[in-house]
């Protein structure tokens, strides 16, 4: 059975079937904590109600965030590892808290600076949100308190949360997430100082030429999220530089590569 998304379990397997890296979405609670929940709302994803924004973490705390995985036959998958964390869990059962807890960024990051491996890291910023730049803020401190040794960057819809990453961090890369593609940035380009386009999987079947263009701009390709082995073999042809997935170690026999 595959572990319910964004809890610690779904990232413990992702590492066992080999992905390269994580994603995670995040989101801060109404007392200053980075959370990994994809839903401006935990409606979806656990047996609560309201928005996480306005929501402290003991209120978070206090919810199930797994027993919904088994509720629903065929659930919505958030992209979550970058080649992702909503891979099968050999552990079963609503009582295994690593299932049902809300996981803080702060706990991933432990996790991933304690993978026995090298696992990169891809952290996604939610937008729009009431807490604005601190959404940013945060994540900067918490990064540089674990300082990783393994590479991480920033994601975002937002080219302003971008932005506000580049400016004090410049160091980190930053992906523009799009799951449309505008007429600024068919040619290519990207927001300033970003150089990694994230396009979904929907973006490039129907622009599939936008890969080549990305790449002539200068810029990296990650798309999002690839499942099927149709598309995965599109990602192939076209040269995408990064796939994220809900299936790493399905992707990475189709990709013909071996384990960790």
């Amino acid at each position: 059975m595959e572990a319910p998304e964004h809890t610690l379990a779904a990232y413990r397997r992702a590492i066992e079937e080999g992905a390269d890296g994580l994603e995670c979405d995040v989101r801060l609670t109404a007392d200053g904590h980075l959370v990994c929940v994809h839903d401006r709302r935990v409606n979806r994803t656990s047996n609560g109600r309201g928005a996480v924004s306005a929501l402290e973490l003991a209120d978070l705390a206090a919810l199930d965030f797994g027993s919904w995985k088994e509720r629903h036959a065929d659930p919505y998958e958030s992209p979550d590892t970058a080649l992702d964390s909503d891979a099968s869990d050999a552990r079963t059962g609503a009582a295994d808290p690593e299932r049902t807890s809300v996981l803080t960024l702060d706990r991933l990051l432990t996790l991933v600076a304690e993978a026995p491996r090298p696992v990169e890291l891809a952290i996604e910023t939610k937008h729009p949100t009431r807490w604005a730049g601190q959404v940013e803020e945060r994540l900067l401190e918490l990064l540089d308190r674990h300082r990783l040794r393994t590479p991480v960057r920033v994601m975002s819809f937002s080219a302003r949360s971008l932005q506000r990453v580049r400016a004090a961090a410049p160091h980190l890369p930053t992906v523009f997430l799009m799951q449309f593609l505008l007429p600024r940035h068919r040619d290519g380009r990207l927001p300033g100082g970003v150089r990694i386009a994230g396009p979904s999987i929907r973006l490039l079947r129907a622009h599939p030429e936008y890969v080549a263009r990305a790449h002539r701009a200068g810029n990296e390709v990650h798309v999002w999220t690839v499942d099927e082995p149709e598309d995965v073999d599109l990602c192939v042809r076209l040269g995408v530089d990064a796939i994220i997935t809900n299936r790493p170690q399905q992707v990475r026999a189709r990709l013909g590569t071996t384990g960790p």
